[in-house]
């Protein structure tokens, strides 16, 4: 009995879907399809032509059950950077990455697609979970800065990076290929976008001292596109405004700004039953979003994302494709009964293309 390669079971209907969308007639995609399991049983694996990578990376921004942004996935910049082999190289596209993603505020969704992990090759990994994140410290007084990045503030340390110790230093970034010991690259200043938080209604929010990055960019997943694995891809979208105001700010764990909100807001934190949480949230966000659009940088607003998720499912319908979807991420986290997503039902199946975390080393 003829045993299928896993690479070819994942090769084929990626192929399939891809060029069907493309507009490619059957003729081609049996030619290509020949040509893949010729490379495959002879070398291995194959390699994508850089249509398959850009739409594949495209598929799979499509496939993100978790992303409410989903409406936007054909405008996805794809960079190829698969011949890069050194560090230098690895950190000048990460550089150029933040560049043309920030683009002066007006946020452009961009992938940087590295080499694909191959047998007997060094495999690339860029060890940030976003590109741009800030540190956090342990002190006697508590800590501070961003308590999610304790761990990997203190590798950095450990290679002789040190911050000024300010609540929004910016990590460098930390690189790695095959067994060479990591780098650490500082991100420029200019090339770093920040925001100041300020509310439009309460000047003494001034006083909190708060400030955000413009661009959201992961970089702790990896990519599969038709059972080629590329273990670094960072990518953007640009931020819901709840994700700073109501996760980033407001979350215990990060940096627990509500009851300072709520002290210069003069809110009675005396009892749960004032609801000053929801009334420091709400303020917090409003700040958030107000901020970013008086400095231009682009920001969309749990509701308006809500709808153009709409605006997603309809499109998907109309092409004969089911939504699926991760209903406990999709859901903002401010008042999410206030949008359809919330009294919807999405399958949480896992289509390919797509992306997964890595494995935690932290």
């Amino acid at each position: 009995m003829k045993v299928q390669d896993p690479q070819l079971d994942q090769a084929i209907p990626f192929i399939q879907e891809c060029y069907t969308e493309l507009g490619k007639s059957q003729s081609q995609i049996d030619a290509r399809i020949v040509e893949i399991g010729h490379a495959i049983r002879h070398h291995g694996e194959y390699v994508h032509t850089l249509e398959e990578l850009e739409h594949g990376a495209k598929m799979a921004w499509r496939n993100s059950n978790r992303c409410i942004g989903r409406l936007f996935w054909e405008s996805l910049r794809i960079h190829d950077a698969r011949h890069v082999e050194t560090e230098d190289e690895m950190a000048e596209a990460l550089l150029r990455h933040i560049e043309v993603a920030t683009n002066g505020g007006k946020i452009r969704p961009v992938i940087t697609v590295f080499p694909p992990a191959r047998e007997g090759k060094p495999r690339v990994q860029i060890k940030n979970e976003q590109l741009i994140r800030y540190a956090g410290y342990e002190t006697e007084d508590g800590i501070i800065g961003d308590p999610i990045s304790l761990a990997f503030t203190r590798e950095c340390q450990a290679m002789g990076w040190q911050g000024a110790g300010t609540p929004f230093d910016v990590l460098p970034l930390l690189i790695q290929v095959g067994e060479r010991a990591p780098k650490l690259y500082e991100i420029p200043k200019e090339l770093v976008l920040e925001v100041p938080i300020r509310h439009p209604e309460l000047p003494a929010f001034e006083q909190l001292g708060l400030q955000w990055y413009a661009v959201p960019m992961v970089a702790n997943m990896y990519l599969n596109i038709g059972g080629v694995i590329y273990p670094a891809a960072p990518f953007n979208g640009w931020y819901m405004g709840t994700e700073i105001g109501a996760r980033n700010f407001a979350d215990e764990a990060r940096y627990n700004m509500l009851p300072q909100v709520a002290a210069i807001m003069g809110l009675d934190t005396s009892r749960e039953s004032t609801l000053w949480r929801d009334k420091a949230l709400v303020e917090l966000n409003v700040a958030v979003l107000s901020s970013f659009q008086q400095h231009g940088v682009t920001i969309v607003d749990h509701h308006t994302a809500a709808k153009q998720f709409k605006r997603f499912e309809d499109k998907e319908a109309k092409s004969g494709r089911d939504v699926t979807g991760d209903w406990t991420w999709l859901i903002p986290p401010m008042s999410p009964a206030a949008t359809h997503i919330f009294h919807s039902h999405y399958t949480n199946e896992v289509k390919l293309p797509n992306f997964f975390y890595r494995n935690k080393k932290r």
